[in-house]
């Protein structure tokens, strides 16, 4: 089934919010796009056309946003879903990674057991900006020897360079600003 919106539109479903979360800095807040049916699914079947050849075994979703793409993406490439949380989120024993941000760290979290030796994984966050999150996610899959077949965001800043820290793994962004 088509939808009803092209690619090329979807940059008009999203908000920008100016000076959220501090001064200078334009949200792109995604809500509206979401909410909108249509391109909310051209969304998700941009990014499954994208890698429904690669067999994936898992869609790793990073919190918060990554959870809505990600599900949607597991449920059309018939993959499991891996939610990444932040620490102490996540019931079972866990392999955890701290790393950097611009100002201070943080923690993300997923089970130990989420996926396996050798399992084809795609990572899925709703956007790139510097690398950093997605980064320390791939840290985590590789602890556990998963096989990293790619990157999928919806929207990617380019002019953050987030790519930069992700030299390793095909990238892949709806949008781009």
């Amino acid at each position: 089934m088509t939808t009803k919106i092209k690619k090329s539109e979807l940059k008009n479903c999203i908000r920008d919010i100016p000076n959220f979360p501090k001064e200078g800095i334009i949200f792109k807040d995604l809500s509206t796009l979401l909410r909108n049916k249509d391109a909310f699914r051209k969304s998700v079947d941009l990014l499954s056309h994208q890698f429904k050849k690669e067999k994936i075994d898992f869609v790793v979703g990073v919190e918060a946003r990554g959870f809505i793409f990600g599900a949607a993406l597991a449920y059309k490439l018939h993959a499991g879903f891996v939610p990444v949380r932040k620490k102490g989120k996540l019931p079972y024993k866990t392999h955890s990674i701290t790393y950097q941000l611009e100002y201070g760290t943080d923690t993300l979290e997923v089970h130990e057991d989420a996926v396996h030796p050798g399992s084809r994984v795609l990572v899925v966050d709703d956007l790139l900006a510097t690398g950093g999150t997605v980064k320390a996610v791939t840290e985590l899959l590789k602890g556990q020897k998963a096989t990293i077949v790619g990157l999928a965001f919806l929207v990617e800043l380019r002019f953050l360079k987030g790519k930069d820290k992700l030299k390793d793994y095909p990238i892949y962004s709806v949008i781009k600003y």
